[in-house]
């Protein structure tokens, strides 16, 4: 009962942290060569989950981000929100997959979030070219976002490699101390 209640709450902080990211960076203007494109920082915490707690927690955390931050960001249910939905659960199966070769030490979590944000970019490139019907999109936009995707998914690899050692130092202090059985 209490390592449930212990996932739960951790669930829920995540999905928080993800949340208030999601909304703040949707608010922030970046100047970006293409429209809509983010830094990705949400996916930070999605990769965290992914590599605490598997894949079922990574797409709880990226889909809530998803309805949660579009829905207080004011564009539940747009355009923009189906590019994010596609994007994030796509990029969430690929890093979940990818952090199997983590564990058997043939990549790194930097590795695994580089391709986490291209699968992003494809994934919501396809998205839009579904949408309007028109696939023409690849050609004049997967440069850029493959150009984009690469610094951005450093960076978040960077952030999650980090976060992932002291939130598992954190965990098993935690346990050890009687919070979960």
């Amino acid at each position: 009962m209490k390592r449930n209640l212990f996932y739960l709450t951790y669930m829920a902080v995540l999905v928080t942290f993800a949340v208030v990211i999601h909304t703040v960076e949707a608010a922030l203007p970046l100047p970006m060569p293409v429209p809509g494109v983010k830094l990705g920082l949400a996916n930070i915490i999605t990769l965290l989950a992914i590599v605490l707690y598997g894949l079922r927690s990574g797409l709880i955390v990226s889909i809530l981000r998803t309805l949660l931050g579009s829905f207080f960001s004011g564009s539940f249910l747009s355009f923009g929100f189906w590019l994010s939905l596609a994007g994030g659960v796509t990029s969430c199966l690929v890093m979940a997959l990818a952090v199997l070769l983590v564990k058997r030490k043939a990549i790194s979590l930097v590795s695994v979030s580089i391709l986490g944000a291209v699968t992003h970019n494809l994934a919501q490139l396809a998205a839009a070219s579904f949408i309007i019907a028109n696939a023409s999109l690849f050609v004049g936009y997967f440069p850029l976002l493959l150009l984009l995707g690469v610094p951005t998914g450093l960076f978040t690899g960077l952030a999650a490699h980090y976060l992932a050692g002291i939130t598992a130092r954190v965990i098993r202090q935690a346990g050890s101390a009687g919070s979960i059985p």
